[in-house]
């Protein structure tokens, strides 16, 4: 699966490990995160990530 950046801290979203500390189960997809997920860092919403090469 896909990891993800955010464009503003840097933070990886790898869907190997999730976001355990907000619920978010590993294997779980980035696109398949609730709408209204923001990043765990700093709380920018997920239109603020893009994929990671």
């Amino acid at each position: 699966m896909q990891k993800y950046i955010c464009t503003v801290c840097d933070y990886v979203y790898d869907p190997a490990i999730g976001d355990p500390d907000n619920d978010i189960a590993a294997g779980t997809a980035f696109e398949d995160l609730p709408d209204d997920w923001c990043c765990p860092d700093c709380g920018a919403g997920k239109d603020m990530f893009e994929a990671v090469d």
